[in-house]
């Protein structure tokens, strides 16, 4: 993390050095691109690709990559503030060869996208580039899926350009949710988080133009899309298409210890407890405890994102229902020998949402991984037999 920070604060560095030397107008020679870095396996936040913001000037000797994707790890509080949706990331500039060679050591696609500007959209481009990364506009308060390295830079391509830029129609409606989830797909676990901890805003239909919050599906976006001129013209926004590296072929292996595996073997393992301890006519309070004790710090992580943290698509959380803080105080309970009492009522109300959710899950209006069905299951089992337990001794 250390030389992750070094790292960002040399590129820093050199953006200054390098622009404070190119004050003047860009060149008639000079381009602007969208560069485009597909998704890479080996990393959380490089799984969904990267974009950037290429501006080349041959005769005045620049050749800079504008970056919207910068973050420090070593910022105090860093993951309690990413919990909470206070990350902040800022604009960097990259020597191209730099930002090139990076993504292709590390086995990313990169495509470039010529962009068909005027010079006078390309000076206007350039010169907004260069305000925004003064000290006093570099930082801003990432959101991602509103306001990430991927919709900074074509929101920067539409304020500049002399007209309205025209997307193609949607080939099909999907939710934020559907997006995320298909880059993730290699990976079940976080794809069992993210579903986790996002509610039911993520399982809105995202517009087209949402949906480039995506850097592929912004590649795919900008390549079709037209400029109408303001006399009713139409070109092309992008001149040329230019595939800078090509991606390394990574296959993922299987990985048997699926969300969905896990949670069918600790359901399995539930039923054989409270089998057992029906047959042996005890209880088992430290099953109880242990189970619950982690159902409740997971429902305090989820009470956390859905009540305190500013991070869109959070709120509803239908998985509250089964999965909640007050779990904690059972656990206290359960670990307390003269607390039966206590216990048979914290199981019977317990015992009703853990139903509801079961019986009715597939019909609320939020998208459920099918791993959360067992995992609820194994709280529904255990107040369930607690509660009947307690009806065959009356």
């Amino acid at each position: 993390m250390k030389r992750l920070f070094l790292i960002i604060n040399i590129i820093l560095f050199f953006g200054v050095t390098m622009l404070s030397g190119q004050n003047n107008s860009l060149s008639p020679k000079a381009t602007v691109s969208l560069l485009v870095c597909s998704p890479y396996e080996g990393e959380v936040f490089t799984l969904y690709g990267h974009a950037a913001l290429r501006v080349n000037d041959p005769e005045k000797g620049l050749d800079l990559v504008f970056n919207y994707g910068i973050f420090d790890f070593d910022t105090p509080n860093f993951i309690y503030r990413f919990a909470k949706g206070q990350t902040d990331y800022q604009l960097g500039i990259n020597r191209y060869n730099d930002y090139v060679i990076e993504y292709q050591m590390r086995g990313s696609e990169v495509t470039e996208l010529m962009l068909n500007l005027s010079g006078s959209e390309k000076e206007k481009l350039w010169n907004a580039l260069r305000e925004n990364y003064k000290r006093e506009n570099r930082i801003y308060r990432y959101n991602f899926f509103f306001d990430n390295c991927a919709t900074r830079p074509i929101a920067m391509i539409e304020r500049q350009v002399d007209g309205q830029i025209k997307y193609p129609d949607a080939t099909k409606s999907v939710s934020f949710r559907e997006l995320i989830n298909e880059c993730t797909q290699n990976h079940p676990w976080l794809t069992f988080g993210c579903d986790l901890a996002l509610g039911s805003p993520t399982d809105r239909i995202a517009t087209p133009h949402e949906q480039m919050f995506l850097p592929m599906i912004l590649k795919s976006e900008v390549s079709k899309a037209m400029i109408l001129r303001r006399d009713g013209t139409e070109e092309p926004l992008v001149s040329k298409v230019l595939v800078l590296t090509e991606a390394d072929d990574e296959t993922t292996g299987h990985n048997l210890f699926t969300p969905l595996f896990v949670s069918i073997l600790l359901l399995g393992i539930t039923v054989f407890v409270t089998a057992l301890e029906i047959k042996k006519k005890t209880c088992y309070r430290f099953f109880n405890t242990v189970l619950f004790s982690c159902a409740g710090i997971a429902g305090c992580v989820l009470f956390f994102l859905s009540f305190i943290s500013e991070h869109p698509c959070v709120f509803p959380n239908w998985n509250l229902l089964w999965l909640h803080p007050l779990h904690l105080l059972g656990a206290v309970i359960f670990s307390v020998k003269k607390g039966s009492k206590a216990a048979y009522y914290y199981h019977f109300i317990n015992f009703v949402p853990l139903s509801a959710f079961i019986l009715f899950g597939s019909l609320l209006p939020q998208y459920l991984n099918a791993a959360f069905f067992p995992f609820a299951g194994c709280l529904w089992v255990r107040s369930g037999s607690y509660i009947l337990n307690v009806w065959i001794k009356k």
